[in-house]
């Protein structure tokens, strides 16, 4: 059977809706979007606003955690297991250690608590495995955690169709512009998502975030083999 949603729509709601309540519930920090980091870190250094520990951290944090999930994933594979199914479960663990961190330590008014320091790198961690997995098993399609090239793309294919270019006439071509409007549209639809609930309970909306990552997990691992590695 196939699952009502495809795993692309899944990744790209998380990216969006953990981003957007990690960025509102912890000062600022964005949990999955390294230079929106850099460019936050400056900023509060200048405005002398909390969370610039955070910000630093996140950074070399990040690195740490994809560096690590290359290294599992290699072994896992010489070793004869699936990487995806089990790196999308450890995927879920973790941002269900960031949701109950950021209940029960939360709200978090000053982002250089530790408090608040820990629980958003937990959260860094667990969108960075996101990140590793699509970049190495799942690239041919669009990014889930970010939007710059995906929409720039967009942009040029919808200029190309209006001025009726044959290159857009492929059934290959035709697949990438649904998909990068697939990425757009449910990248959008998390971000709208987490601001709404957040605004209504606050981080304990995180447990949206848990709730698809479990899914996507559980459907990789339950995915014919030979469909592994490829996003649905």
């Amino acid at each position: 059977m196939r699952p009502v949603l495809p795993i692309a729509v899944l990744l790209g709601f998380n990216g969006g809706f953990v981003d957007t309540a990690g960025f509102l519930g912890l000062q600022g920090l964005f949990t999955s979007h390294v230079t929106g980091n850099f460019v936050t870190l400056a900023a509060s250094l200048v405005l002398g606003t909390t969370g610039a520990v955070a910000k630093l951290l996140a950074i070399p944090v990040f690195i740490a955690s994809v560096v690590t999930i290359q290294i599992a994933d290699n072994r896992l594979s010489d070793a004869g297991y699936k990487p995806i199914p089990i790196l999308f479960a450890v995927q879920a663990v973790l941002l269900a250690a960031f949701f109950g961190l950021a209940v029960i330590l939360g709200p978090f008014p000053n982002g250089d608590a530790p408090a608040a320091v820990i629980t958003g790198l937990v959260g860094v961690m667990a969108m960075s495995i996101q990140n590793a997995v699509q970049r190495a098993h799942l690239a041919k399609d669009p990014p889930t955690t970010i939007l710059t090239g995906t929409t720039t793309q967009f942009a040029i294919d919808l200029a190309d169709r209006l001025m009726g270019r044959s290159s857009v006439a492929s059934a290959e071509a035709k697949r990438r512009f649904l998909a990068l409007a697939r990425a757009i549209l449910s990248f959008g639809a998390g971000a709208m998502t987490a601001a709404a609930t957040y605004h209504l309970v606050g981080l304990h909306c995180l447990a949206i975030a848990v709730i698809v990552a479990g899914a996507i997990a559980l459907q990789k691992a339950t995915e014919p083999p030979a469909e592994t590695g490829m996003l649905m």
